[in-house]
């Protein structure tokens, strides 16, 4: 397994290399003419494929059902959450998370029911990108994945350990698996749909927009005090910049096929 995700982690790497012969001028974004188009390609995918299914899905199925799945996916991503806030030295946050996950595992029948929300425990997103942020690692270049969207380089080094720590990717039958991760990504994609029509109206240039939204948020997620430095962490620390799956920002979702891991 672990050498598995090297074997990921080095091929994302490589591409990085390989793209450094296309650098352009913007230091941000060195490989502009490469994600611009896998952007359009991302772009295709979801306009032919993947938001017509999403609008079909949002508008048929019960929305205390689509509440339901989004609660059951987001459960399993607190898990995760959790072993990242540990992993950034936020120990209460951790706390929180791990209680969150496992309420709404029991209580909440296996995550279907949001009831540590009102038991007045907090959601909250963390990825293994995020915490490399906090452990002084730089994000790198601009980058978009084929089918996944916005991303850097360093987030694209931590995916493997996202993907690794999804719950949902080790259940069986592989064929439950397969139609669980259809369903979770339809369902994301349906909760963006008003956004994402709010972003063709006012945008000019939506790769930009995207790209510069993503940018932003990932830099306020791992130094929410703008001082360009690794976030303190405080005795009280709930990381309130953080959101739940559910309203993540269309800079990280629009463009993907698949929703973020761990979710």
């Amino acid at each position: 397994m672990i050498s598995k995700q090297l074997r990921h982690a080095a091929l994302a790497l490589g591409v990085t290399v390989l793209l450094a012969g296309c650098a352009g001028p913007n230091p941000r974004d060195p490989y502009e003419g490469y994600n611009r188009a896998m952007f359009n390609f991302n772009d295709k995918v979801d306009t032919y494929a993947l938001k017509p299914v999403a609008t079909g899905y949002k508008n048929v199925t019960p929305q205390f059902v689509q509440t339901g799945v989004s609660n059951f996916f987001g459960n399993l991503g607190d898990a995760w959450t959790s072993i990242n806030q540990f992993l950034q030295g936020k120990g209460e946050a951790g706390m929180s998370d791990l209680s969150r996950f496992a309420l709404n595992s029991t209580l909440g029948v296996l995550g279907l029911f949001d009831i540590a929300s009102e038991a007045g425990l907090p959601k909250h997103k963390e990825d293994f990108g995020q915490t490399l942020g906090v452990w002084g690692v730089q994000s790198g270049p601009y980058l978009v994945l084929p089918l996944m969207g916005p991303s850097t380089v360093r987030d694209t080094v931590a995916l493997p350990a996202d993907i690794a720590g999804d719950i949902w990717r080790y259940k069986d039958p592989t064929y439950v698996r397969n139609i669980g991760t259809g369903v979770r990504i339809i369902d994301t994609r349906a909760g963006l749909l008003d956004a994402s029509s709010l972003l063709e109206d006012a945008a000019l240039d939506r790769y930009e927009f995207l790209r510069d939204g993503y940018l932003q948020r990932r830099e306020s997620q791992i130094h929410p005090d703008g001082d360009g430095a690794p976030r303190k962490v405080q005795k009280d620390d709930t990381d309130e910049t953080s959101a739940p799956v559910s309203s993540e920002p269309a800079a990280k979702q629009l463009n993907s096929g698949t929703p973020p891991a761990a979710n």
